[in-house]
């Protein structure tokens, strides 16, 4: 009767210890196989600018798997439209579009997503691309800071072009209508660098700051028409979009640390250092703060959300080519 017990007990903890398990992503990026072992033990989160192509339309594919044109969603997931997680407010008196939003508001958007509290949180964005990777990067930055554990959200690494690519199906069935229960229960201001600590950063110099956008906007030869100025932001070092992804048969990856230490020493960037990343409002650079906090584990590093945007539209200098 003891030993019955005794193997009863330990089967309650070796099925809690799985439960535990199973409530956990296994860090920052997960693969399209891990993907499709828990998919019903996760949440997952479309993310893009265009809902229709990710729940009405179908993928093109060429030979060997390879993604010509993405289309559909991984079955089961949710959609959560980019432009609905960032807000429109007036900082000093000036209207300024695409920033960090409020708890309120990104509470909002998060329940009108139908994203409710309890499970962990895998976000997909389409994976064509840099900028539909770095929309799935920014909803990551921003539950992360509103409070989602390290262990409880994480992407889909190449998105839905690289579940497509391991040969699964996707879905077009319509996107679930029914709002959520998601709530933001903090703010993690260690991950955030707000306009002032920006301007104390470049003052004193102890902060290394990474310039997320392409070449032609760092120098300054051509200028988003969201800001102001052009040029970046002084003493600030280039890390450009065609070095953050790589792309293969169609399919968007993050790569790994050991890439990124290589790709930062050959643009003089410390991989240690107190940094902060920028670009125009905060899309790019959420990639980049991806790669320094997450992939390659500098803790000490922050987004500035509101990037050149806010900094130009509120006046603060620039450096660039001459104009």
């Amino acid at each position: 009767m003891k030993l019955a017990k005794t193997l009863i007990a330990a089967a309650i903890g070796l099925g809690a210890a799985h439960a535990a398990f199973a409530a956990n992503v296994p860090g920052p990026l997960v693969t399209p196989q891990w993907l499709k072992a828990h998919l019903n033990e996760v949440t997952v989160v479309t993310i893009g600018d265009n809902p229709a192509k990710m729940f009405t339309s179908q993928p093109q594919m060429g030979k060997n798997n390879a993604v010509m044109k993405v289309g559909g969603h991984v079955p089961g997931s949710i959609m959560v439209d980019f432009g609905d997680i960032r807000q429109t407010r007036v900082e000093d008196g000036v209207k300024l579009k695409a920033l960090m939003p409020t708890a309120d508001f990104f509470t909002a958007a998060m329940d009108k997503a139908g994203l409710n509290a309890g499970k962990p949180i895998v976000i997909v964005p389409e994976g064509e691309g840099l900028a539909p990777m770095d929309m799935g990067t920014r909803l990551y930055f921003q539950l992360r800071y509103f409070g989602e554990p390290a262990d409880q959200v994480a992407i889909l690494n190449g998105g839905t072009a690289a579940w497509l690519n391991a040969g699964y199906k996707v879905s077009t069935a319509p996107a679930p209508k029914a709002a959520g229960d998601w709530k933001a229960t903090g703010e993690d201001n260690a991950i955030l660098a707000t306009i002032d600590q920006v301007k104390a950063g470049l003052k004193s110099g102890s902060e290394q700051f990474i310039d997320a956008r392409p070449t032609q906007q760092y120098l300054g030869i051509f200028k988003k028409g969201i800001d102001k100025s052009a040029g970046h932001l002084p003493g600030a070092k280039s890390f450009p979009t065609d070095a953050i992804v790589q792309t293969k048969d169609g399919v968007t990856r993050f790569m790994t640390a050991a890439d990124y230490k290589h790709i930062f020493g050959v643009y003089n960037i410390m991989d240690n250092a107190p940094t902060t990343t920028y670009c125009n409002t905060g899309h790019l650079a959420s990639g980049a703060w991806f790669v320094v906090h997450e992939i390659m584990g500098n803790k000490n590093s922050k987004l500035y959300a509101n990037s050149m945007n806010e900094w130009t539209n509120l006046g603060n200098p620039t450096v660039g080519l001459p104009g």
